[in-house]
């Protein structure tokens, strides 16, 4: 790893407290080792991307973390907590928040009743109204809809209900799965202003996979290039230049 990079990615980590610290991990499926040796940090409040080509691992480290995948070495701590031998879960409830490539919204469910299951399992009581006005400032749309079915809506506005409904768990960490994939530029920059609130607000870290370098640029503070299952590259997002773009990310 390029040794510049490395001094900076220390200086921007340097006094920051971690919320997530994936460390020297090895995972994969059956005798298949996919992870080797990766170690990341997620700092506190902080946005992080993890970019890579398709294949190389990026989604094998999110089911890590998540507990879908099983830790073969090294360690996954979060919140100060070991938790790689935890059931996933345990460590939904912990506050790792995901939104799945894909979106995963119930299709045959309103947007009112997509939300409302979030403020079910997170049990939101008194605070439930306080918590839907916050996603709806995020996303208004989702306001407009709510007896719509989210079968029914574009992708972009799935895409919105997705986030939206993680949101309601106020989880310490959020995972975004490609959350631009197939979604028109304007429904992108409104991702992309969510983010910078979400940042903005200190209520959680994000974990941000993401191919679109320029929304990726924009919304995260921090970097982690994935190739062949190793990290190859990490540091503040202004160094990741069209040099590195263009070795590891360009198909």
């Amino acid at each position: 790893m390029d040794t510049q990079v490395q001094e900076e990615a220390g200086a921007v980590q340097e006094n920051e407290s971690m919320l997530l610290s994936v460390r020297d991990v090895y995972a994969g499926y059956d005798e298949s080792m996919i992870l080797k040796g990766v170690s990341i940090d997620v700092p506190e409040k902080k946005a992080v991307a993890l970019l890579g080509r398709n294949g190389v691992g990026k989604t094998t480290l999110l089911n890590t973390i998540l507990g879908l995948v099983a830790t073969k070495n090294g360690s996954i701590e979060f919140t100060g907590r070991t938790i790689q031998k935890m059931a996933p879960d345990t460590r939904a409830r912990l506050g790792i928040g995901y939104v799945p490539q894909g979106r995963d919204i119930f299709p045959g469910l309103t947007v009112w009743e997509n939300l409302n299951v979030s403020l079910r399992v997170a049990n939101a009581g008194k605070e439930a109204a306080a918590r839907l006005e916050s996603v709806y400032e995020l996303f208004p749309v989702l306001k407009d809809m709510l007896k719509r079915k989210g079968g029914v809506l574009s992708g972009g506005q799935q895409q919105q209900l997705a986030i939206g409904r993680a949101l309601l768990l106020k989880p310490k960490l959020l995972i975004l799965d490609e959350p631009t994939e197939g979604i028109q530029p304007s429904i992108i920059d409104q991702i992309e202003d969510a983010i910078y609130a979400i940042r903005k607000k200190g209520e959680m870290s994000v974990i941000l996979v993401e191919q679109y370098i320029d929304f990726a640029r924009n919304a995260c503070e921090s970097f982690y290039i994935l190739e062949r299952g190793s990290v190859v590259q990490n540091g503040a997002i202004s160094l990741l230049d069209d040099d590195m773009v263009e070795k590891y990310l360009t198909v």
